[in-house]
């Protein structure tokens, strides 16, 4: 059994989230900005189906990527250095969330329902959620979305129209976020994807340890502008 949040916002300690399904820690709550803030400081994420309670999870062990041990290879970094694309951020958080949100091949759903898109939509307009965008002859074709609390970046989605352009924009991601001294980027859930990129697992303990610090450092919330990424340097 898990508990029915209602009230304050308020979460049980991640240690008693259920080992299956991993990390499934509680339901109810709200979407608001006081709830998902205070659950992404506890590294707890909503995640849930349309027509479902909200669900929140932290699962263990949690993936994770440090900024500086992003694995770019070969091939990509050709990719980065003849800078095909144009990469921006913040200038189209709501069309990256809706082709995040998307039907994908081989699946049958989305779990970046109506209503995650506008709880995310309200923390990007407080200057909390962010956006990463490639874009190639004027249009759209890859990006990723995620919140940004204290020193750490909780990625939440990508997606690529063009070859490697979610590549693109998470290998930028990682850079920026590197020389802005941000102590992890959050991925959540394993795949192998990332893990190829450099991500790995750690101990939910241990990230929840870290979060009580790094979430409480670093930049006010505020909007990102494009030109952080103009020099970014790929050689």
């Amino acid at each position: 059994m898990i508990p029915w949040l209602v009230g304050r916002p308020a979460f049980p300690p991640v240690d008693r989230a259920l080992a299956e399904p991993n990390g499934l820690l509680a339901a109810g709550g709200a979407l608001s900005p006081p709830w998902l803030l205070e659950a992404y400081r506890h590294g707890i994420f909503p995640w849930f189906s349309e027509g479902e309670p909200i669900l929140w999870w932290s699962p263990d062990p949690r993936l994770v990527l440090p900024p500086a041990e992003i694995r770019i290879s070969r091939s990509l970094r050709k990719r980065l250095r003849r800078r095909e694309f144009e990469l921006r951020l913040d200038t189209a958080f709501v069309r990256v969330v809706a082709a995040c949100a998307a039907p994908r091949e081989g699946s049958c759903g989305t779990w970046i329902t109506g209503s995650i898109q506008a709880a995310y939509r309200a923390m990007h307009e407080l200057g909390h959620a962010h956006s990463v965008e490639c874009w190639q002859n004027g249009q759209l074709v890859g990006g990723l979305y995620g919140m940004a609390v204290g020193r750490v970046f909780f990625g939440e989605s990508m997606f690529a129209r063009v070859t490697d352009a979610s590549k693109v924009a998470l290998a930028h991601l990682a850079r920026l976020l590197e020389l802005r001294d941000y102590a992890l980027i959050d991925c959540q859930m394993t795949t192998a994807h990332l893990q190829s990129m450099g991500a790995r697992e750690i101990p939910r303990a241990l990230f929840a340890e870290g979060l009580v610090h790094w979430t409480r450092e670093g930049p006010l919330p505020a909007k990102w502008e494009s030109d952080a990424l103009a020099s970014l340097p790929w050689d």
